[in-house]
């Protein structure tokens, strides 16, 4: 994800300095003008911003908070964008420790897999001060195709994003049930999925339907072992706001048990196959 959308922002115009903490995956992008950063503090020397896209809340803290990380090295007014799915615990606790050292802090999630991040077909979902994600828009506007801003306070964006990823994986759990029901009514799943399509009409369950039907589990375009990690903050913002999502327990244990019967590394919607065990098949 976080190597297409550097990709965009260098195809936009934009001066990019990348670091990961695998250095050969980013390599490639020096033939495209990217610079090539030694750690995340020299990715932030002069910098406006700093983008980060890390899988979870402990590579977020690591890479922010860890030796030559970027709270440390990151000049004064500019800015972190953090694209991550984080819990929105982390992201206050990132808005505070920047404003401590007058950085600014903007959560910043999509929605989208690799191919989105690469076509530039990103929906991008921002919150924190008004004039700085202005300030930034272009920077949006580079690896995505709409921004939404739904809030004055970062870890609303946070929350929008567990809460759309818990959405999407109700939908994937759906999908499992339902298509294990109708193998053994003796209907084709390629043909519900067609009734589906029409009655729905959207990218997201055409994509995912159709995976789910053909048993396209591999390569995951987004691992199962951090689906199960996003329905865990959704449930963690659910107590913050005292706001019961029974369903999303549901779906913590059905991640869960598909990680115990080997899945982690599958897709996400590799959790189908669990409702299709269950069901005999």
């Amino acid at each position: 994800m976080g190597f297409a959308m550097a990709r965009n922002l260098l195809r936009a115009g934009h001066t990019v300095r990348v670091y990961n903490r695998s250095r050969a995956k980013a390599e490639p992008l020096l033939s495209e003008g990217a610079l090539l950063a030694a750690s995340p503090a020299d990715a932030c020397a002069g910098v406006e911003a700093v983008m980060t896209m890390l899988a979870d809340d402990s590579a977020v803290e690591q890479v922010v908070f860890g030796e030559n990380g970027i709270a440390g090295a990151l000049a004064a007014g500019a800015a972190h964008i953090s694209h991550s799915t984080v819990s929105t615990a982390l992201a206050r606790r990132l808005a505070e420790e920047h404003g401590k050292r007058g950085q600014e802090y903007l959560s910043v999630p999509v929605f989208g897999r690799p191919e989105a991040a690469e076509n530039k077909k990103l929906l991008v979902v921002a919150a924190g001060k008004t004039e700085v994600i202005a300030r930034h828009a272009a920077l949006f506007d580079a690896i995505g195709r709409q921004t939404f801003v739904v809030g004055s306070e970062p870890w609303q964006a946070n929350a929008a994003k567990v809460c759309g990823n818990f959405m999407i994986a109700s939908m994937i759990e759906t999908f499992g049930e339902a298509f294990a029901t109708l193998r053994k009514a003796g209907v084709a799943p390629a043909d519900f999925l067609e009734i589906m399509n029409a009655l729905f009409g959207s990218p997201v369950y055409a994509g995912y339907g159709g995976a789910i039907a053909g048993e396209k589990f591999t390569p995951a375009g987004f691992a199962l072992r951090l689906g199960y990690k996003d329905v865990r903050p959704a449930l963690a913002a659910a107590e913050e706001c005292s706001s019961p999502m029974p369903f999303a327990s549901v779906l913590r244990d059905r991640f869960l048990q598909a990680m115990a019967q080997g899945q982690a590394d599958q897709d996400w919607c590799s959790v189908a196959a669990v409702s299709a065990r269950n069901a005999g098949l």
